[in-house]
């Protein structure tokens, strides 16, 4: 009887990667001659790309059977692309990876050798980022560092989607219903043995990042009130402290009154107290309005993701 051949599931979001789509793929290609005892398949998800990058996905698929491409009906985002790949994939295994090849699909191999050793989960960890701008690479490590400070879920520094993942990390992932997702959150709480193997990042062949330091920002703070409730104690601890020195310093102004006698405050060190506790307020509300919003969308239970058509045949 003959033992059914493994199936590797390659995840790919795309929004207007089109300049790049033809490098990508003549870089996947000779992966899969290396791995010739596997089957592959290309999840390729058009996240509502606004040129001609699905026109060239789609003419992939016709020409390539291992390419499979899903177009969803609007942008989603990254995050609800990656999860439609996801829930799309039939692999054994899954590799999420990014189009702009600063992943290098080199390292596939390496990490099937060591998902064929028996680790459920092979990390992909950038030991060198040289690539990236002097600002990225600071401010994705300290995010890392405060993030890690805050959460008990650890996420691995300088590590991103490019990973692979055993069938049964992918199920625990399926089991996950939250909206707001932060996949590399999400990557972390599921667990499982884990492998790490670094790697050099490489600068874009073409294009330009589609992350820009808003978004970023915006994404930093979805990880962080997404594993953690911590800012609200901290905030705690902020308003007792605010309350006590403001009670001792009631006590200061009593007992010197008593002493010395009435004599007519400063204007300008009233103002700077009422804006400084009115600006820690406002801070406490939006902070408590980005947990409560999450919680009202949490409570809509829309779908992630609309899938407009699917194109080539899953094999």
């Amino acid at each position: 009887m003959f033992e059914q051949r493994k199936k590797v599931s390659i995840i790919v979001p795309f929004y207007n990667e089109s300049e790049g789509i033809d490098y990508f793929y003549k870089a996947l290609c000779p992966i899969f001659s290396q791995a010739s005892e596997l089957d592959f398949e290309v999840v390729c998800v058009d996240d509502g790309s606004r040129d001609d990058t699905l026109n060239k996905l789609i003419l992939i698929a016709e020409k390539d059977s291992r390419f499979h491409v899903i177009e969803l009906s609007r942008n989603f985002g990254k995050e609800a692309a990656l999860t439609a790949g996801i829930d799309a994939a039939t692999g054994d295994a899954v590799i999420p990876i990014d189009a702009d090849l600063q992943d290098p699909p080199e390292l596939i191999p390496e990490m099937i050798n060591e998902w064929q050793k028996g680790a459920e989960v092979v990390l992909a960890r950038r030991a060198d980022r040289s690539s990236d701008s002097f600002l990225k690479r600071k401010t994705a490590e300290l995010f890392y560092r405060f993030h890690n400070h805050l959460s008990s879920i650890q996420i691995p520094e300088n590590v991103g989607d490019f990973r692979l993942i055993d069938r049964i990390v992918v199920d625990a992932l399926k089991q996950l219903p939250e909206q707001h997702r932060f996949m590399k959150g999400l990557f972390s709480w599921v667990g499982f043995k884990t492998v790490t193997l670094d790697y050099v990042r490489n600068p874009r062949i073409t294009g330009t990042t589609k992350f820009s330091g808003w978004k970023l920002w915006n994404f930093a703070l979805e990880g962080i009130t997404s594993f953690s409730a911590t800012p609200l104690k901290y905030w705690t601890y902020i308003g007792v402290l605010g309350a006590a020195s403001t009670f001792l310093y009631a006590i200061f102004i009593i007992v010197r009154t008593l002493i010395y006698g009435i004599d007519i405050p400063g204007y300008a060190s009233l103002l700077v107290a009422v804006l400084f506790f009115g600006s820690l307020q406002l801070i406490s509300v939006g902070l408590l309005g980005e947990y409560i919003g999450r919680i009202y969308m949490e409570t809509k239970n829309r779908p992630l993701y609309l899938i407009r058509r699917h194109y080539g045949v899953k094999q």
